[in-house]
């Protein structure tokens, strides 16, 4: 495998993926929606890398920016091997009866409906050619009810099970889905909540990159279709909890609670 794409890869999470991929002798296509910097820290990777590195201004909800950027991908570099979905934004911290609709609704298109557009763009080829790999990048909002930005958590929920769905359809093709929730990094985003105002610790980013390059030497496959924890995982604890995870094919993945081991639900 030779070519990623990157969303978000401008700056936070994103740029350190596209700086990580790229000391790997990854050939990049990178997504943002901020021409000048996206385009500075292209030729950064190239001068420093000695990559291949095409640069794409575009908002992920749109499906014909995408379109463009994806064909163009394809005609410079090749097909894309790898599809890290990182681009996000987050809504105000209000509950939803006080959340502005259109807010809302461009938080989901950002968070949710870009990575459906480049999995449809992307994953049929990568099938085509015996597999590929999709990473998600989710987050722990999405893994417990909140209260207030619920566009952000709604969206990161619904990531969640994007992963499992890919998974389920494509494993056996080939496919590996994963979905690597951060933590708390230390980001402009993160850092625009008033839940983070006061937070002096967070959550170091070489831990996201470490299970990237799990993922990426395959030796996370029995965790693909799976919610992945930077904060907290790391290879050799996800190793331990391996047998586990055998055991149990619902592990980790999103599902309801059911109320004791005799409720149907499960």
């Amino acid at each position: 495998m030779s070519v990623a794409l990157v969303t978000g890869a401008s700056r936070g999470i994103g740029l350190e993926i596209s700086r990580f991929l790229a000391g790997r002798g990854w050939d990049l296509g990178l997504i943002a929606t901020n021409r000048g910097r996206l385009e500075e820290v292209g030729e950064a990777l190239r001068q420093q890398h000695g990559v291949r590195v095409c640069t794409y201004p575009a908002n992920v909800s749109d499906w014909s920016q995408l379109q463009a950027a994806t064909t163009d991908l394809t005609e410079q570099l090749g097909p894309v091997d790898l599809l890290v979905n990182n681009a996000g934004r987050v809504d105000a911290e209000v509950p939803l009866w006080e959340a502005d609709p259109e807010e809302w609704v461009d938080v989901i298109e950002v968070n949710l409906v870009g990575p459906f557009y480049l999995e449809r763009l992307l994953v049929p080829s990568m099938l085509k050619r015996g597999g590929g790999i999709v990473v998600n990048l989710v987050s722990g909002a999405g893994a417990r009810d909140w209260g207030t930005f619920t566009a952000y958590t709604a969206s990161k929920t619904a990531l969640i099970r994007n992963v499992g769905d890919l998974h389920v359809a494509g494993y056996s093709a080939g496919l590996r889905a994963f979905g690597i929730a951060p933590g708390v990094v230390d980001t402009e985003m993160a850092r625009s909540l008033q839940m983070h105002a006061d937070r002096t610790e967070f959550t170091p980013v070489e831990r996201t990159l470490a299970l990237l390059g799990a993922i990426l030497d395959r030796e996370l496959d029995p965790w693909a279709g799976t919610y992945l924890r930077a904060s907290d995982d790391t290879v050799e604890s996800l190793r331990q909890f391996g047998p586990a995870r055998a055991a149990d094919p619902l592990a980790r993945t999103l599902g309801i609670i059911p109320v004791g081991p005799d409720d149907p639900l499960r």
